[in-house]
C-alpha cells in the first residue's frame, strides 16, 4: 500500500536522501537536475521555491510513502491552471516494478478530480522509459502524440475525467 502525502518544509530531509540515494538510477531516463540540486542550499532553495508554487496553488507536489512510511517516491501535478495540470511522478529505484507508481499515480489522479477541482491531466515520457508509459496507460491515459524531451523521442498522454 502506498500513501500521499502533500509535501510539506519537513520532508526536506528524507527528499534530499532519496534524490541522492536514486540520482544515478534516475538519469538513466530524465536528465539529470544538476550538482546544485543536490547541494543542502541548492536543494533547500528549490524545496522553498516549491511550496511557495504550492500555496500560490499552481502546482501540487506529493511525497509516495511506502507501506513502511518510508518515501518512496514523488508525484506533482503542475502548471494546474483552467481545470488542467501535467502530472510527473518518479518512484526509487528500490521501489521500481512493484507498483508503486502505478498506485500513486492512481491516487494523485484522484486527488486531482476531488481534491484540486482538475478535469484533465497531460503527461510526457521517453520511448525509451517503456515503465513509465504502463503506468501512464493503466491508469487510463491516452497516448495522443509524438514530442521530443530535450533530443530524445517521446509520447504525450492525456486522462479525462479525474473524479471517482
Amino acid at each position: 500500500m502506498v500513501t500521499l502525502e502533500r509535501l510539506r518544509a519537513e520532508h526536506a530531509p528524507a527528499l534530499l536522501a532519496f534524490e541522492r540515494d536514486n540520482r544515478a538510477y534516475f538519469a538513466r531516463s530524465v536528465p539529470d537536475r544538476g550538482d546544485a540540486y543536490f547541494t543542502p542550499a541548492g536543494f533547500a532553495a528549490r524545496h522553498a521555491s516549491l511550496l511557495a508554487e504550492q500555496e500560490a496553488g499552481t502546482c501540487h507536489f506529493h511525497v509516495v510513502l511506502d507501506g513502511d512510511g518510508n518515501l518512496a517516491g514523488r508525484v506533482n501535478l503542475i502548471d494546474a491552471a483552467r481545470g488542467s495540470a501535467e502530472i510527473g511522478y518518479r518512484v526509487g529505484e528500490r521501489s521500481a516494478g512493484r507498483g508503486v507508481a502505478t498506485a500513486a499515480v492512481a491516487q494523485a489522479c484522484r486527488l486531482a478530480g476531488t481534491r484540486y477541482s482538475l478535469t484533465v491531466l497531460t503527461a510526457v515520457t521517453t520511448l525509451d522509459n517503456p515503465a513509465s508509459a504502463t503506468v501512464l496507460t493503466r491508469n487510463a491515459f491516452v497516448r495522443v502524440a509524438d514530442t521530443l524531451v530535450g533530443d530524445r523521442p517521446a509520447a504525450s498522454y492525456v486522462r479525462h475525467r479525474l473524479a471517482p
